[in-house]
């Protein structure tokens, strides 16, 4: 009797609830539509303060360089800081635009088909760089700087050809990218535009000597005007646990 009645009071609880799916009906998955982006709208005019002395050198490159390549481990900030200094550029006016990419690179596994237009099929890889950009600028502007184009959804695949001029172009996990592909990347770079490279060589999804980044980052701390920013295990701002782990592993 008990049992059933803890049921039922969880069956009238969870009808209680608005609880979303995470596929819509008949509509593919969009990052932009999910609760966590209904939430009211942080205060995202904040400083982001550098919680140590490399991400402070990253910073510091990313405002004096027009490329920059952040190599380190997990959890050091990479991806977050390019994506707040890609939002000061374009809020202060210096960039016309942000530009968003990412390999296309499953950690392995495959997921098959993936419903939608292009967009949508590239919506779960660049989902960290969605989770960074809500927390800098709030749901409500980033749904509405990507509706005008202010913020571009550039597939690896479809950038050949390219020009990027006035724009702040960020290329995410990079680790998961060949030689070949970081080289046509880094040659898209336009007329006043900054472009960050961000990844970690330990962690690439590719098959071993396949990942290009390594050799691509010591090869430009050679050319004058490129900044290499190199981040440790000392860096690491996630749980304390990460950085302990990654010492192991």
């Amino acid at each position: 009797m008990g049992k059933r009645r803890h049921s039922e009071h969880s069956s009238r609880s969870d009808k209680g609830h608005n609880v979303e799916p995470l596929y819509g009906k008949n509509s593919p998955w969009d990052p932009l539509n999910q609760p966590a982006f209904d939430r009211r709208d942080q205060s995202y005019v904040r400083k982001i303060k550098p919680q140590n002395a490399n991400q402070s050198r990253l910073l510091d490159a990313m405002a004096q360089h027009n490329l920059v390549v952040a190599v380190g481990p997990a959890g050091t900030g990479k991806t977050y800081l390019a994506i707040t200094a890609a939002v000061e550029a374009l809020e202060a006016g210096r960039v016309d635009r942000i530009i968003l990419s990412r390999p296309a690179v499953e950690a392995g596994e495959t997921l098959g088909f993936l419903p939608g237009d292009l967009q949508e099929k590239m919506s779960p890889f660049l989902r960290p760089l969605y989770d960074a950009l809500n927390d800098r600028m709030g749901g409500k502007r980033l749904k509405q700087y990507m509706a005008e184009g202010a913020i571009e959804i550039a597939p690896i695949g479809f950038m050949r050809g390219r020009t990027l001029n006035n724009a702040f172009v960020v290329i995410d996990e990079a680790q998961n990218c060949t030689y070949a592909q970081i080289k046509m990347l880094l040659t898209r770079l336009g007329w006043h535009s900054t472009m960050v490279l961000t990844g970690d060589p330990d962690q690439s999804d590719l098959l071993e000597g396949v990942s290009g980044l390594g050799d691509v980052a010591r090869r430009l701390e050679a050319v004058s005007g490129v900044a290499v920013v190199r981040l440790t295990d000392q860096d690491i701002v996630r749980h304390p646990l990460v950085a302990s782990m990654l010492g192991v592993l």
